[in-house]
């Protein structure tokens, strides 16, 4: 049997759980850096995914502590959209993508971690991005550390 060791995933393994929502709880904290904030609205932000799929895999997420589409406030859900287009066009620009996964789920059986908190996910994709290493070993190749992304990122949403 062969090993991949990932030691920066014991920090999350081994952490302090803390209750709460992680989506309600990270925009108050006022740290956006530190919680990989990269941009803010009215009703809805924007946060890197700490556990990417790929690199510039973003969540944009309401305020609003909702579960569904069906409860989230008319302006949020028009800010929310408004936020994603922003998004997808920051991340042609500076990734250059081949495609993109843009989803929503809702509920556990759909996949939901976070299922109290909705909050769609957008995930570059590109050709050959499933390479050996994902197809063998089930393992992610994220190129890029998640700081240098932020920092790229982060100077094309300079509104709050």
């Amino acid at each position: 049997m062969r090993h991949l060791w990932a030691p920066w995933r014991i920090g999350y393994i081994k952490g302090e759980k803390t209750p709460g929502c992680i989506l309600c709880e990270k925009p108050r904290e006022k740290k956006d850096r530190a919680n990989l904030i990269l941009a803010r609205g009215k009703h809805t932000f924007l946060m890197m995914n700490l556990y990417p799929y790929n690199n510039g895999h973003l969540m944009v997420t309401p305020y609003e502590h909702v579960s569904s589409l069906e409860e989230l406030s008319e302006s949020a859900t028009t800010e929310l959209m408004r936020l994603m287009k922003k998004t997808l066009a920051v991340l042609r620009k500076t990734h250059k993508p081949d495609g993109f996964n843009v989803g929503l789920n809702l509920g556990k059986a759909a996949g939901a971690g976070i299922e109290e908190h909705l909050h769609f996910h957008i995930v570059p994709r590109w050709g050959g991005d499933t390479n050996f290493m994902t197809v063998t070993s089930g393992v992610r190749v994220i190129p890029e550390s998640l700081m240098e992304t932020y920092k790229e990122l982060k100077r094309h949403f300079n509104f709050k």
